[in-house]
């Protein structure tokens, strides 16, 4: 089902990138965004000092700052008449679909772990 997701979403993101109406490949800068994701949270897992009160918000706020990137870069880009507003729309699309596949590995698998928060 995650892969499924995680395909679904890239697929969409290639689409908004390669379909012949819109033929800018800009909006694939959105995936150096899910590489980033989740570098904050390991981090913040790896350090077991004394201050992981201070470290555990940190990386929440680092990790979303990082998503409402990925979802605001294509709109910046259509706002700026760099791509049209049918590839953001498949991009914002995508970024949905991958977040939620993120999102459902991380409490169907990592959620016995969550020491951290």
């Amino acid at each position: 089902m995650l892969a499924m997701l995680g395909s679904i979403g890239m697929t969409m993101i290639i689409l908004a990138c390669a379909l012949p109406t819109y033929n800018l490949w800009w909006p694939i800068f959105v995936v150096l965004f899910y590489i980033l994701c989740p570098i904050p949270t390991m981090i913040a897992k790896r350090s077991q000092n004394a201050d992981d009160g201070v470290r555990a918000p940190n990386a929440m706020f680092a990790t979303i700052g990082i998503v409402l990137s990925s979802f605001a870069l294509p709109i910046v880009l259509a706002r700026a008449s760099v791509i049209q507003w049918g590839a953001c729309l498949l991009t914002l699309a995508g970024n949905a679909v991958a977040y939620t596949s993120f999102l459902a590995y991380y409490f169907g698998f990592e959620s016995g772990d969550s020491s951290m928060w």
